[in-house]
Parts: structure tokens; C-alpha cells; sequence
């Protein structure tokens, strides 16, 4: 295993407050070679977050910190580990235009990067982020009128993700494909969404998008399983999309959790967005 590459800081709102170095120590001592930061981009402007305690994403006025800090790391261990500094960034349909101008500016800086969906508009047009807790996920799926519409909007989103124009930059690796299925021994999957996950891999697959196989599912007491799941992964490998491993820690103890479940796929490191 050579890295983990789908990581955040203590500039992510919900998450520990590990600094970054605690990151960086903490892979060198699982003998790793690469270490992706990815930490949540701010939300565009003029979309409120809404998690009930608006902490989905790190906060506007701290990319420049995070990003600096990050460089700063790079150089200081240089000789023990190649850094990369990146984004995951939510693809928000509606807000296409704002999230390109954020990756418009900060693409020059990014040498990795992940694109996911949190995000879902319901019919009502309000908005939910799908994997806050298991009681905003029951609410989510009464507002859409059922865990049926529910998951049909997640699955259309990430594929127009795929298909959206964000500029140059845009990532190029999808973060956790079944995010959905989060609460899914709460609330069991409605219906066999096989086909729609498949699309989504051949089309990731036409347009070169590498697959974010994601382990923190296994220690989400209501997942239990990889996002995506073992079948997924061996059908993403099949049609030749770059596997590259992330433990989505958000503490430095968690670099790399679960990767003895990882052994049996050929994982790649991501290919770098800026050079």
C-alpha cells in the first residue's frame, strides 16, 4: 500500500483537531510513500449549508492557511513523503458556475482532488446533506417522498457530476459512489440500484475518472462495507478505472484505517492535477 489519498485536517469543521503534521507523522510511521490532503472546499457563496450545525466543509476564510500549511509540509518532508494538496469538492447541481470560479482559483495550487456528492435538492427545493446523521437521513427520504426518490436523486447526481463543465480543474476521482447507503441497516436499500451504479462507472470510465475506494463505510455502524462495496470494485477493475485507496480520516489516527480489506485490488496512486 503506498498511500492514502482522500484525507482531511483540523480545517474541516466536523472533523478532530489534529493538526496536518499529525497526518503527515502518522503515515510515515504506516510506511506509506503518499498522502493526499483533501480537505472539504467551501461551500459556493450563495448556498447555505444545510447540515444542522452548518460544519460540512471547511470554513471560506481558512483555504489560504490550509493551503499554506500544506506547502510548508511538503517541503519539510520532502525526503519521507510526497504530499499533495487538494480539495474534495461537492458537486452542487445549480451551483456549477460558482464551484468552477472556487477551482478556477485555487486549481493552480491543487495536486490532487476529489469530487462528491453530499448535496441533494428535494422536490420541495430545500436541501439535505444525505450522510449527516441517520435522523436527517430519515427526514431527507420523507421530504423526497421515500427512500426510492431519494436514492434516484443521488444516483442522478452523481452522474451529472460527471457530466458537468467545472473548468480545467475539476477532479478527476468520484469520492464514495454509495455515500447514499450510509444508514442502510437503519434504512434498508428500497430497490436493486445495480444498474444505476454500473452507469456510473462506464461513464466514469469513457471520461477517465478515477474511483475513490473509500474504507470509512466499514466503521459507520449503520454501513458496514467499503464505499463501494466489494462487487463494485471488482466491476470498476474489470473495466480498467484507476483504483486509489482513501481512508477518509478526519484524525490523524485513522490514516490508512482499513486497508488490510484493500489487498486484494490493484490500487494505483492518483494521477497529480497540476505538475
Amino acid at each position: 500500500m503506498q498511500g492514502d489519498f482522500h484525507v482531511h485536517t483540523q480545517y474541516c469543521q466536523h472533523g478532530a483537531d489534529d493538526k496536518m503534521e499529525a497526518y503527515v507523522l502518522q503515515a510515515i510511521k504506516k510506511g506509506f510513500t503518499h498522502l493526499s490532503f483533501t480537505e472539504h472546499a467551501p461551500l459556493p457563496e450563495s448556498f447555505t449549508d444545510p447540515a444542522p450545525h452548518r460544519d460540512s466543509t471547511m470554513d471560506r476564510n481558512n483555504v489560504e492557511a490550509y493551503v499554506t500549511e500544506g506547502k510548508a509540509l511538503q517541503k519539510q518532508y520532502k525526503d519521507d513523503l510526497q504530499i499533495n494538496i487538494g480539495f474534495e469538492v461537492d458537486y452542487i447541481r445549480g451551483y456549477e458556475q460558482e464551484t468552477q470560479t472556487f477551482l478556477d482559483t485555487y486549481g493552480p495550487e491543487m495536486d490532487d482532488g476529489i469530487l462528491s456528492v453530499h448535496m441533494l435538492q428535494a422536490p420541495d427545493k430545500s436541501f439535505f446533506c444525505i450522510d449527516y446523521s441517520e435522523e436527517e437521513f430519515g427526514r431527507a427520504a420523507d421530504v423526497f417522498g421515500g427512500l426510492s426518490p431519494l436514492y434516484k436523486t443521488y444516483y442522478e447526481n452523481l452522474r451529472a457530476s460527471l457530466e458537468a463543465d467545472l473548468g480545467f480543474f475539476k477532479p478527476k476521482r468520484i469520492g464514495h459512489i454509495t455515500l447514499i447507503q450510509k444508514f442502510q441497516l437503519a434504512y434498508p436499500k428500497p430497490a436493486e440500484f445495480s444498474k444505476e451504479q454500473q452507469n456510473i462507472l462506464e461513464v466514469m470510465k469513457e471520461k477517465g475518472y478515477e474511483l475513490d475506494v473509500n474504507t470509512a463505510g466499514l466503521y459507520k455502524p449503520l454501513c458496514k462495507e467499503i464505499y463501494p462495496p466489494a462487487e463494485l470494485i471488482a466491476y470498476a477493475a474489470k473495466m480498467g478505472i484507476p483504483l486509489v485507496p482513501g481512508s477518509d480520516s478526519h484524525a490523524a489516527g485513522g490514516i490508512g484505517k482499513g486497508f488490510e480489506y484493500l489487498s486484494d485490488y490493484f490500487l494505483q496512486i492518483p494521477q497529480r492535477l497540476t505538475l
